[in-house]
C-alpha cells in the first residue's frame, strides 16, 4: 500500500483579489505587495517540511507563490516546480476581469445561485471537478511509482526520495490532531511521496468537494459546514494523508488533517483573510 502527503496552498493575494474582481484564467495578475508578504509567511510556515514534488498552476499568481514558498524551504534547493494547466482557476468566461457583484447579478438574472451558475464562456463545476479528478489520479499514480522506486533502492546507502532519512516536521500538528504522525513530529508511516500543490480558490473548493462527496474523505471533527464550503484565504494551507491500495489506486483512503489553515497570516496584514466569495 502506498501512502503520500498532499499539501495544497491557495496562491497569495493580487490587487484583483483585494478589489473582489474575478480573475479566472483570462486575467493573469501578479501578486500584490501584501501577496508577496503572505507567500513569504507561508514559506516560513512550511520551511521545515521536506517535499518530494512540487506542482503549481501555470498562472502567474500561483507561480510566484510557489517560487516564494520553495525559496524559503530548507530542502527546496533542488526541487523543480512543475506547472500544470489542470491546476488553473475555474474559467469564468465573460465575467473575468469584472467585479464579483457582476457575476452575482448574472446568476440572479438567470434564476440561479453562485457558485453553481456558469457565465457564458465559463466552465461548469463538473468540468472543474473533472480537471481536479484527472490531476489527483495523476498524483496517485506518481505516489505508487515513487513507492516502487523506493522499494527497489531500499538496500542502497541513500534513499532517492529521502523521506525515510528525514523527519517530516508538519507545522499544523500544533493545531490539528494527526493520526499519521507520532509525538515527535515525524511520520509514523514513511510517506512514499510528500507533494506540494499551489492552486486557486474556486478550483480548490471544487477539488475538496470531490474528495468529500466522491472519495469520502475523513474530515477534522471540529470542521463546520461553513468552513467546508468557504473559499480558502490567500495562502491558506490544507493537508491530507492519502493511502492507496496498489490494486485499485482509484479508491484511496483520504484523511484531511487541516483545511485552509491560516495561522501563519497573523500579523502579516489585516487584509490577508479573504471573505467568503459566495
Amino acid at each position: 500500500m502506498a501512502c503520500f502527503g498532499l499539501t495544497v496552498v491557495r496562491h497569495a493575494e493580487t490587487r484583483y483579489n483585494k478589489d473582489k474582481i474575478l480573475q479566472g484564467q483570462g486575467v493573469d495578475e501578479p501578486l500584490s505587495d501584501i501577496g508577496f508578504r503572505q507567500a513569504d509567511a507561508a514559506g516560513v510556515f512550511l520551511s521545515n517540511v521536506k517535499f518530494t514534488h512540487v506542482f503549481s498552476s501555470d498562472l502567474l499568481r500561483a507561480k510566484q507563490t510557489a517560487a516564494t514558498i520553495i525559496g524559503k524551504n530548507k530542502f527546496g534547493k533542488d526541487l523543480e516546480i512543475k506547472y500544470d494547466a489542470r491546476l488553473r482557476e475555474r474559467k469564468y468566461g465573460v465575467a473575468e476581469g469584472r467585479p464579483l457583484t457582476d457575476l452575482k447579478a448574472m446568476a440572479k438574472a438567470a434564476g440561479e445561485q453562485c457558485p453553481s451558475f456558469t457565465p457564458s464562456g465559463g466552465e461548469t463545476l463538473n468540468e472543474v471537478r473533472e480537471r481536479a479528478r484527472d490531476f489527483f489520479e495523476f498524483l496517485c499514480q506518481l505516489a505508487v511509482e515513487a513507492g516502487q522506486k523506493e522499494q527497489e533502492v531500499h538496500s542502497a546507502a541513500s534513499n532517492s526520495l529521502g523521506t525515510s532519512e528525514v523527519k517530516l516536521v508538519f507545522p499544523w500538528t500544533n493545531h490539528c490532531s494527526e493520526p499519521e504522525l507520532n509525538s515527535n513530529g515525524g511520520a509514523s508511516k514513511l510517506l512514499d511521496a510528500n507533494i506540494l500543490v499551489v492552486s486557486h480558490g474556486a478550483y480548490m473548493r471544487n477539488w475538496i468537494g470531490y474528495f468529500v462527496s466522491d472519495l469520502k474523505c475523513t474530515l477534522p471533527t471540529t470542521l463546520t459546514k461553513s468552513q467546508l464550503s468557504s473559499v480558502s484565504p490567500n495562502t491558506g494551507v490544507s493537508h491530507f494523508i492519502i493511502k492507496l491500495d496498489n490494486e485499485n489506486i482509484l479508491r484511496p483512503e483520504i484523511n484531511c488533517v487541516c483545511l485552509n489553515q491560516d495561522s501563519h497570516l497573523v500579523g502579516v496584514s489585516a487584509e490577508c483573510v479573504a471573505p467568503k466569495m459566495f
